[in-house]
């Protein structure tokens, strides 16, 4: 089963997120912020992380920079997460390594795409 990482410090964003990749067949793991999403990584790298642009101790940004340049994250997809549409932003965070980009606020519908365009999800998932 594969793992999937949510890096946000909104507890809220987190339980929705959490609960709508549970149902399309992930273990879900959280953290809190970019500190402890790197430890966590460091410690047990998963197949998948959602990344919070906004976050304290480590941005979202350092975070993907770090990860982009970390040998056993070759594999990892990357979504990066924000609630606004910031051009250099986006277009740092995807040179850094970046797979994809979710707007929030998301849904079910939005997060399976997004896991369909990355190569999360092997078959299309069914309409809810």
């Amino acid at each position: 089963m594969k793992i999937f990482m949510i890096a946000d410090d909104s507890p809220v964003i987190r339980k929705v997120a959490k609960r709508i990749i549970e149902d399309l067949g992930f273990v879900v793991v959280e953290a809190a912020d970019g500190l402890q999403a790197q430890a966590m990584c460091a410690d047990n790298m998963p197949d998948g992380i959602l990344i919070d642009w906004d976050m304290p101790g480590m941005d979202g940004l350092e975070l993907v920079q770090w990860l982009g340049a970390y040998p056993k994250a070759d594999k990892l997809k990357i979504l990066f997460c924000t609630s606004e549409v910031n051009v250099p932003l986006l277009t740092r965070a995807k040179r850094a390594g970046a797979g994809g980009f979710l707007l929030k606020p998301f849904n079910r519908q939005m997060i399976a795409k997004k896991f369909g365009e990355v190569g999360l999800l092997e078959e299309p998932p069914v309409a809810a």
